[in-house]
């Protein structure tokens, strides 16, 4: 089954914060976004990730806990919310479909903010993984040091502010205001890749396939190494069928990050889908390594691969494997019996 397109891009960006001793920074890393399209009956979704922050650039004090709070996007009402210790894990129960913002807090100033789309037609596991940077500045009060890091894009002092209230009308659905405000800013810098990239999400919100698909390929040219553009562009052209077109931005999204467990995983059914079952079976193992239980749905694409080629046996292996990670299937009963009468003894 192939993953939903949701908004993937996330705008990095510095964000100070101003602490008893020091002044501090956290920027947004990478906000890895897998979906496990396992149905399961009834219910809402469970929100779940690891949280990791890279302290290997900080020298002084380090935050002890941070504050994960989940709301609705729009009306703000607080879902839930958990505090968490760094290299450790963050799981919200019973999401139901909608729009929501995850905020990442530390003494109660926010550091973080990702946005989150849910449109699920089954209730299923939902994977994301934040990663955050912790950086500090002892040069003092009101120095505005900025943090580098690789997907930040130093824009002027006019494109910024377009820039941070293009995301804000994302956040607030205003979509035509996102789109005129970036359109203002690739006039004048046609080389601002996230802001390509955030014109082909405004695009998509608005059901326009063919300008997102024409936006995401800009960024993708602006910048050879962006890994969300590549996999977001992959993601269109797998929502639209495209299977043959979405090999190649897949695969160098693969090629960015391959360590990747969505981009293993989407490429891997490209293959599939265009009838490529040699390779679609490297990269769906990929993924299942990197990702055992969020990726546990890649033992089903490789079961029907296996199945179809009359390896019926290799297929009882791959659903035999999926019932252990997934023991609450709802057709556990019709693959168990698949298993009984196909597995080699």
């Amino acid at each position: 089954m192939i993953c939903k397109l949701d908004r993937c891009t996330i705008a990095v960006r510095s964000l100070m914060i101003k602490s008893r001793r020091l002044l501090l920074t956290l920027a947004l890393l990478t906000v890895v976004f897998i979906t496990s399209s396992v149905a399961q009956s009834g219910g809402g979704h469970m929100l779940y990730g690891d949280f990791k922050v890279d302290e290997s650039k900080a020298t002084g004090a380090k935050p002890l806990s941070f504050e994960i709070i989940l709301y609705e996007n729009g009306g703000g009402r607080l879902v839930s919310r958990q505090t968490v210790v760094n290299n450790s894990h963050y799981r919200f129960m019973e999401v139901m479909n909608g729009d929501y913002v995850i905020v990442v807090e530390v003494e109660s100033n926010e550091v973080a903010r990702i946005h989150l789309l849910l449109n699920e037609p089954f209730r299923t596991d939902i994977r994301k993984d934040i990663e955050l940077e912790w950086r500090e500045n002892l040069i003092g009060k009101g120095s505005k040091k900025a943090v580098a890091t690789a997907d930040i894009y130093k824009r002027t002092a006019t494109n910024e502010k377009r820039f941070v209230k293009a995301e804000k009308a994302l956040d607030e659905k205003d979509y035509a205001q996102a789109v005129a405000l970036l359109r203002e800013i690739l006039k004048e810098d046609v080389k601002d890749y996230q802001s390509w990239s955030e014109l082909g999400t405004a695009y998509l919100m608005q059901n326009d396939f063919g300008e997102s698909e024409a936006a995401y390929l800009r960024a993708t040219e602006a910048n050879p190494t962006f890994f969300l553009a590549f996999l977001n562009l992959g993601k269109l052209r797998m929502a639209a069928k495209k299977f043959e077109t979405a090999v190649e931005p897949l695969s160098q999204a693969v090629k960015i990050k391959p360590e990747s467990p969505e981009a293993n995983y989407l490429l891997g059914e490209a293959y599939l889908q265009i009838k490529k079952g040699s390779k679609a079976v490297t990269y769906l193992y990929e993924a299942l390594k990197l990702d055992p239980i969020g990726r546990a749905e890649a033992h089903l694409r490789l079961a029907a691969l296996y199945n179809g080629a009359g390896m019926k046996d290799k297929a009882a292996a791959e659903y035999e494997e999926f019932l252990k990670k997934k023991p609450d299937y709802p057709d556990r009963k019709k693959l168990e019996q698949y298993i009984t009468q196909n597995k080699k003894l």
